[in-house]
């Protein structure tokens, strides 16, 4: 079986041409289109009823609709370094899931609840199955995969010293996981690179190929042993080093070569109105929350901490 890299081969699914599908919102209704890759319209989405917009002036819906989402921990080699001071985590991958709610689409606003300070960005990619995959080997994964898509795992990590176990308010509050701009197939996944940015300033940056611990070849044929992935669930693969807290009013964005940009602005809102009185756990700031959403500086690149420091003009 074939679970490092480089593959021997590329599978059908990042071989060319390139195919970029969008779900859009238009007039009030949802619709589906591809990029245009060439010719006098390159650029310009042509919906499947025939005609063409500019993907720039419409709202973006997320172009997944899954049953479930599931994310690696970790699952880059600089993050395993950065919080765990070895080149790799652990011996096999572990996971957490995140809710459908959670979806977002490209431009959208992502919330910072007014009571919450640690809200992380990590850029990703997310890999979305085609066909149904239950029992299938590393080498046959690839045959149900629909393509990958840019996305930001945000994290409110005022919750981590509680859920650390689940993530579920971690990672699974309203807004918190934007994807697209669209699902991209016949595209070398392995030959691409990872940017975030905060503010237009890069924060993080990795190259997928070298930094990989787990293909999602690998991932997926872990998961489909006891759960059955359905078409449009999502495996999102981790995020490389210096995931870091952001401020309302600043603009992430998550670049992926050949795949896409995709942005969300940070809007703060009002405190859930039971935090008044009271109910459940409280956000927090103890040691552990402060591990994750502050990290090790001394563990990863200084062009990342001073853009970071210099993106942060804005205060909430």
């Amino acid at each position: 079986m074939d679970f490092e890299f480089p593959l021997r081969e590329l599978p059908a699914v990042m071989c060319g041409p390139r195919v970029e599908r969008r779900r859009i919102l238009l007039g009030g209704s949802a619709f589906w289109g591809t990029i245009v890759e060439e010719g006098a319209e390159r650029g310009l989405l042509r919906l499947d009823d025939g005609r063409t917009v500019d993907p720039q002036t419409v709202v973006h819906l997320p172009p997944v609709e899954p049953s479930k989402i599931v994310a690696v921990h970790i699952s880059y080699r600089s993050r395993s370094m950065e919080t765990r001071n070895k080149p790799k985590p652990t011996d096999t991958p572990t996971y957490f899931t995140k809710p459908p709610t959670s979806l977002n689409g490209h431009g959208g606003q992502i919330l910072k609840p007014a009571d919450c300070r640690y809200l992380n960005y990590e850029g990703e990619y997310a890999v979305v199955i085609g066909r149904t995959c239950r029992n299938v080997l590393p080498d046959e994964a690839w045959d149900y995969i629909e393509g990958f898509c840019p996305a930001l795992d945000m994290g409110l990590q005022d919750f981590r010293d509680t859920d650390q176990g689940s993530m579920l308010r971690v990672k699974g509050a309203d807004t918190l996981l934007p994807v697209g701009p669209g699902i991209v197939r016949g595209v070398n996944l392995f030959a691409q690179t990872l940017r975030t940015y905060r503010n237009g300033r890069v924060v993080q940056e990795a190259h997928i190929g070298d930094e990989t611990i787990w293909g999602p070849h690998y991932v997926i044929a872990d998961i489909a042993r006891h759960i059955t992935l359905v078409p449009g669930d999502v495996i999102l693969m981790g995020t490389p080093c210096h995931s870091r807290s952001v401020d309302a009013g600043d603009l992430v964005e998550c670049e992926i070569t050949e795949l896409g940009r995709l942005s969300g602005m940070v809007v703060r809102i009002d405190a859930p109105r039971a935090a008044a009185l009271g109910v459940g756990h409280a956000p927090g700031d103890s040691p552990e929350v402060r591990r994750v959403a502050l990290g090790f500086d001394e563990r990863v690149p200084k062009r990342f901490k001073e853009n970071y420091r210099l993106a942060a003009h804005r205060q909430e």
